[in-house]
């Protein structure tokens, strides 16, 4: 065997499954197909969200307690300011998922939180403008992570672990072997007891028969219309809006691009990844604009955007799990625009499925048998040239 193990995308999971592949002393090699610090996927754009109270389901919950852990030791390990504490608020209608779901998870697991209506929104941050039929949930340990730094941090420290990294280096397949796997890629042939795919919006084309969809969104930095220091950490919390008909919105305070960051919360613009319109036009953020109209008109013109991709499951939940065929493989994606600040911990769960280490109890309702799929036999590398 050339490795232990080889890691396919480098990414949020792929960074962080090689650096604790690595910390556990094996031989580790790390694949991308684009250049470090790419804007092609899903892991760029400054700032991403992390959250404890969490909506979408209770039973993540246990897996963030387990990822703040994580990246407290990274900003230890790696000198770097990962992680930037704001405070979160989670604003709509009272039955709205954003409130009730935070709500559920916080009286489930005992997090701390606190209920604020709509004037005391007002008199708290001068920015938020919410209906009188509003509320808000505001959670104090949510915040921000720094994605690019994230992954450059568990690269760098995997490095310095023992792996080998190769950027720029496309896979074009992959087949099990009697005691393995054997990867090729543009440039030649590796063998390795593991394998892990971490590859995001590119993982049904070498894990065909997932039910994935790619889907093309925007990110845009907005200029304050009012005194920048209302939008700074301390003055304005992240948020995450329910608008009801016209989608669900968030934003984070002002880091260090020109702007405010905010967006819409799924677009439905389905897309090929490698064929993806990369251009922003004006009715991606059209809708962005409306909703803040009304809910934080201090936000105006669009400074700057760029084009990210969620991976879709039917569910919106992860798919972390073994090959069901192929046990010495396994893969982690279908995140749903809600994965990055996961990424600390599925890269543990994912060394720990490549190590034979025990199953994680916290992420077993992120297997791929809860949706009733079979990912089929790996495509010829011919398909993927």
């Amino acid at each position: 065997m050339d490795y232990d193990a080889i890691v396919v995308g480098l990414g949020a999971m792929g960074s962080a499954a090689t650096y604790h592949l690595a910390r556990r002393g094996r031989r580790v090699l790390g694949l991308d197909a684009h250049p470090p610090g790419h804007t092609l996927g899903s892991s760029h754009g400054e700032s991403r969200i992390i959250r404890l109270a969490y909506s979408e389901h209770s039973d993540y919950v246990p897996l963030l307690r387990r990822a703040y852990e994580l990246w407290d030791v990274l900003q230890s390990e790696s000198g770097l300011q990962l992680l930037l504490p704001t405070g979160g608020l989670f604003l709509g209608r009272p039955e709205a998922p954003a409130i009730a779901g935070a709500l559920e998870s916080a009286r489930l697991h005992e997090l701390e939180y606190e209920l604020l209506d709509p004037a005391e929104i007002r008199r708290r941050y001068l920015v938020f403008h919410p209906g009188d039929n509003e509320m808000a949930f505001f959670e104090p340990r949510a915040g921000v992570l720094f994605p690019e730094r994230c992954i450059e941090a568990h690269l760098r420290l995997a490095t310095l672990a023992g792996a080998e990294l190769l950027h720029g280096e496309p896979v074009r397949g992959w087949s099990p072997t009697s005691d393995g796997v054997e990867v090729e890629t543009a440039t030649g042939q590796f063998r390795a007891a593991r394998l892990l795919l971490t590859v995001g919006a590119w993982l049904a084309k070498l894990m065909p028969g997932l039910p994935l969809w790619v889907e093309r969104n925007v990110v845009t930095w907005l200029k304050p219309r009012e005194s920048p220091d209302l939008f700074q950490p301390g003055r304005m919390p992240i948020w995450i809006w329910d608008g009801d008909a016209a989608g669900t919105f968030y934003g984070i305070p002002h880091l260090e691009r020109p702007g405010v960051k905010a967006a819409r919360h799924h677009s439905e613009d389905f897309c090929d990844p490698d064929a993806v319109d990369r251009r922003v036009h004006r009715r991606d953020f059209q809708p962005l604009q409306e909703f803040l109209t009304t809910r934080i008109p201090g936000l105006g013109d669009v400074e700057h955007a760029l084009v990210c991709l969620y991976t879709n499951s039917p569910d919106e939940h992860f798919i972390i799990d073994r090959h069901p065929d192929h046990p010495q493989v396994v893969y982690a994606s279908a995140c749903s625009g809600h994965g990055f600040k996961f990424s600390s911990v599925v890269g543990e769960i994912l060394a720990g499925l490549a190590t034979g280490a025990p199953d994680n109890p916290a992420a077993a309702f992120l297997k791929a048998d809860r949706l009733g799929i079979r990912p089929q036999e790996p495509p010829a590398a011919s398909t993927l040239r």
